[in-house]
């Protein structure tokens, strides 16, 4: 694992603004997340939180003029200097997305696939990456039978939770989830709950959620997000118990969004 991050990886974001051509997705951001804690991003659709995500791995880098200024840290790490390896840095950073997304090959593989990119080739070792992750992922005495048989073959539950194994494979500092039990049932979505409260001491997770009881139940802060804008952030039963926005109380009561 390298050092990409320095001594620790608390992220600071000063002043971004993210622009898609004429459009402002995200007017000057300013936030603090620390190392090792859940950050929930709340917000009714459109309002940024996606977007705001995926700077971290900096995968709007992809998209057509999109242009973002502003400062973004982790740990010592400038993450839109020019010097950036934006390898390293998204072997840092994992991902996990709104609807599963297990590649069309075996469970083994599939937790096998980062490991192997970065140059792991021993079968000893990535035997002990692939059973370390699963279990981190809570899923390995569910599929530790089937570990040779198509990921696309479970249920779209073990499909998240194999995902999450995936991007765990990688050995990142920060993990990212775009709303992770969108797509599943209240079962599925529990036991995705119950494993981030389980793997919080060792990742900084930053969660998109929809579910505001969800953010409650696992988060330690929480941001609201209205139009690009970070309306309100802080400690979770603070932002949901004793909101300082109108705006944000009229969100977690149901008024609109």
């Amino acid at each position: 694992m390298s050092d990409l991050f320095g001594e620790n990886t608390n992220i600071s974001v000063k002043n971004c603004n993210l622009h898609y051509g004429d459009f402002q997705a995200l007017k000057n951001v300013n936030m603090e997340i620390l190392e090792k804690e859940v950050t929930a991003l709340i917000g009714p659709s459109g309002c940024g939180k996606s977007t705001f995500v995926k700077m971290f791995n900096r995968m709007n880098d992809l998209i057509e003029n999109c242009k973002i200024t502003g400062e973004i840290k982790i740990g010592d790490t400038d993450i839109y200097s020019k010097s950036i390896n934006i390898t390293e840095l998204r072997k840092n950073i994992g991902m996990v997305f709104q609807k599963p997304n297990p590649f069309p090959m075996s469970i083994y593989d599939n937790i096998a696939y980062a490991p192997r990119t970065f140059g792991i080739k021993k079968k000893g070792q990535l035997d002990e990456i692939v059973e370390k992750s699963l279990r981190q992922a809570s899923i390995w005495d569910e599929v530790k039978d089937r570990l040779r048989k198509d990921a696309l073959g479970i249920s779209g539950g073990q499909q998240q939770r194999i995902c999450i194994a995936r991007a765990l494979a990688a050995n990142p500092k920060v993990l990212l989830m775009d709303e992770p039990t969108s797509s599943l049932d209240p079962i599925s979505t529990g036991k995705i709950e119950e494993l981030i409260n389980e793997i919080k001491n060792d990742f900084t997770i930053i969660i998109v959620t929809h579910n505001m009881q969800q953010a409650t139940r696992i988060s330690d802060k929480t941001a609201f997000f209205l139009m690009g804008e970070i309306i309100e952030y802080g400690r979770t039963e603070n932002i949901f118990s004793n909101p300082t926005d109108k705006r944000t109380e009229n969100y977690i009561t149901g008024r609109f969004g």
